[in-house]
C-alpha cells in the first residue's frame, strides 16, 4: 500500500513543470489529486484524467486564478467539498518578470506578489482549520534559491520568494505539535519549459550556442553546472509529505547545485 493512500493533495499551478511533476510524485504514493491553473481547457481536464489512470487515484482539475484571493480560497473549499477534506497543500503557482527596480511596471509587481506570495497565504489560511482538526497535514511551498539570495532586476520575484520563506516559518510555528508541518523547497535553476525559452532567448541575444549559454549564463551561479529536474523536485515534495518527515517543519530545502553554499 502506498504511503499516502487516501490522502488528498492540492497542487497549484500544476498543468506543467514542477507542479505537474509534484502531482505525479504524490499520486504515485496513493494521493488523490486536485490540479490547477487559471485556464479551463479540455487539455487541463485530460491532464487530470492521465494522472488518475496512470496511478490509480482520483484526480480532478479545478480552475482558479491565483491572483484573486477569492479564487485561492474557493480552490480549497471546492477540494474539501469534493474529497471531504484536504491533507496536503503544495503552493507552486508562480510568474516572473525581469526589470530594474525603477523601471519595474507596477502592474507586474502587483501580479508577482499576488500569485507568488499572497496566493500561498490564502490557500494556507483556507486549509489550516481542516488540517488542524484532523491532526495531520503537510504544506509545501515552492520558493526558490531567490527566497534566500538576491539577483539584480528581479525585485518582485525576490521579494515574493523571501516572503514565502518567512510565511513558511510562521505557519510552521503556529502549527507545531498539531501534526501539521510547513516547509519550503528552494530550487535553483530547473529545466522547465520556461527556462528552455530563457536559454534560447539569451543565446540569440548573446550569439552563443546552447551549451555555452547554459554553462556561462544560465547556470553561472549554480556550481554543479547542472539543472535540477522537475522529477527531483517532485520527489522532494513527496518526501516532505511522508511520515519520515514528521519532524521537518519551518525549514527550507535547497535543491540548487550548491548555489546558496557560496
Amino acid at each position: 500500500m502506498a504511503m499516502l493512500t487516501g490522502k488528498t493533495a492540492i497542487v497549484t499551478g500544476s498543468t506543467s513543470g514542477i507542479g505537474l511533476a509534484s502531482a505525479h510524485a504524490l499520486a504515485a504514493k496513493g494521493c488523490n489529486l486536485v490540479i490547477n491553473s487559471f485556464s479551463e481547457t479540455s487539455e487541463d481536464h485530460s491532464t487530470a484524467r492521465k494522472i488518475a489512470e496512470r496511478h490509480g487515484v482520483e484526480a480532478v482539475y479545478i480552475k482558479a486564478d491565483m491572483s484573486k484571493p477569492a479564487d485561492c480560497r474557493a480552490l480549497v473549499e471546492k477540494t474539501i467539498a469534493h474529497f471531504d477534506g484536504v491533507d496536503i497543500l503544495v503552493n507552486n503557482a508562480g510568474i516572473q518578470h525581469v526589470a530594474p527596480v525603477d523601471e519595474f511596471p507596477t502592474e507586474r509587481w502587483d501580479a508577482i506578489i499576488a500569485i507568488n506570495l499572497s496566493s500561498a497565504f490564502h490557500t494556507i489560511a483556507a486549509s489550516v482549520p481542516t488540517m488542524r482538526e484532523q491532526g495531520w497535514g503537510r504544506i509545501v511551498n515552492i520558493a526558490s534559491a531567490h527566497g534566500l539570495r538576491a539577483s539584480p532586476n528581479k525585485s518582485a520575484y525576490v521579494a515574493a520568494k523571501h516572503g514565502v520563506v518567512g510565511l513558511t516559518k510562521t505557519v510552521a510555528l503556529e502549527l507545531a505539535g498539531k501534526g501539521v508541518t510547513c516547509n519550503a523547497i528552494c530550487p535553483g535553476f530547473v529545466l522547465t519549459p520556461l527556462v528552455e525559452t530563457q536559454i534560447s532567448d539569451r543565446a540569440r541575444e548573446l550569439g552563443y550556442d546552447r551549451e555555452r549559454t547554459i554553462h556561462d549564463v544560465i547556470l553561472a551561479k549554480q556550481p554543479s553546472k547542472q539543472f535540477a529536474t522537475v522529477e527531483e523536485i517532485g520527489a522532494s515534495v513527496a518526501y516532505l509529505c511522508s511520515d519520515d518527515a514528521a519532524q521537518i517543519t519551518g525549514t527550507t530545502l535547497s535543491i540548487d547545485g550548491g548555489w546558496t553554499a557560496q
